[in-house]
């Protein structure tokens, strides 16, 4: 679990960072929208750990019997707030000085971060290192990611039982071997096309809740550049 120690070490980091300017601002903010964007910070750290802590008791306990839901709704805390629903919901507030129900983004803000997500766990499956991260690192790890979900989903008999052997034994334990059986098994599975089938849902659902939360806001740059960010997000490499 020391990676995702220092990732929310990081996370903290750049918060801080966040909040220095945004207390720097509170002359043109003024009072009362400098507190409101903290209170939304607040919200959104408490999400984000809340989310993290969900994902890491996984590990922790070995949970097995894991749906689609289950990853969706720890998603929406642990990414879901901090990369989509909180910039959205700031950058409206300030934009209209606080005259906007932050409320209307939240739809569109879960599902774009949890495509985000599934495309970022897709990401760290490469055989290459393009992508800067450890090559199946998620797998070293035993995170529960979709694509590990379903192939819990989908394993039976000798091959589940092995496949629940590797996720007992902690990450030192793990062979590079084993690493490469699970590997071998989603792709016999379709976990990834599965995975990516999910995530251009979710990346259209997105997009037309997004241009519903928006809809009464002039065509713009900027509103053609939120709107695109569905398929960025899936098309980033």
């Amino acid at each position: 679990l020391h990676g995702d120690a220092i990732a929310i070490n990081v996370g903290d980091t750049l918060s801080l960072v966040g909040l220095r300017a945004l207390m720097d601002s509170r002359p043109r903010l003024g009072p009362a929208l400098t507190l409101r964007l903290l209170e939304e910070a607040e919200q959104m750290a408490r999400e984000s750990v809340e989310g993290q802590s969900i994902e890491l008791g996984w590990r922790q306990d070995n949970t097995l019997d894991l749906t689609d839901g289950d990853y969706l709704k720890m998603v929406l805390k642990k990414t879901g707030w901090y990369t989509a629903i909180f910039p959205l919901r700031i950058g409206a507030l300030i934009g209209r000085r606080g005259n906007f129900d932050p409320c209307d983004l939240v739809p569109f803000g879960s599902y774009l971060g949890a495509a985000f997500q599934i495309q970022d766990d897709l990401l760290t499956l490469q055989r290459d290192d393009r992508y800067g991260k450890e090559a199946n690192g998620d797998i070293w790890e035993g995170k529960r990611t979709l694509m590990l979900i379903h192939l819990l989903r989908k394993a039976k008999g000798p091959e589940r039982r092995r496949l629940e052997r590797f996720l007992a034994h902690p990450r030192k334990e793990r062979t590079s071997a084993d690493v490469l059986w699970v590997r071998e098994r989603m792709d016999d599975h379709r976990c990834l096309e599965y995975a990516r089938t999910i995530a251009n849902a979710l990346a259209g659902a997105a997009t037309e809740l997004g241009s519903k939360a928006l809809s009464a806001v002039p065509e713009s740059r900027d509103k053609r550049f939120i709107l695109g960010l569905a398929v960025w997000v899936l098309n980033r490499t």
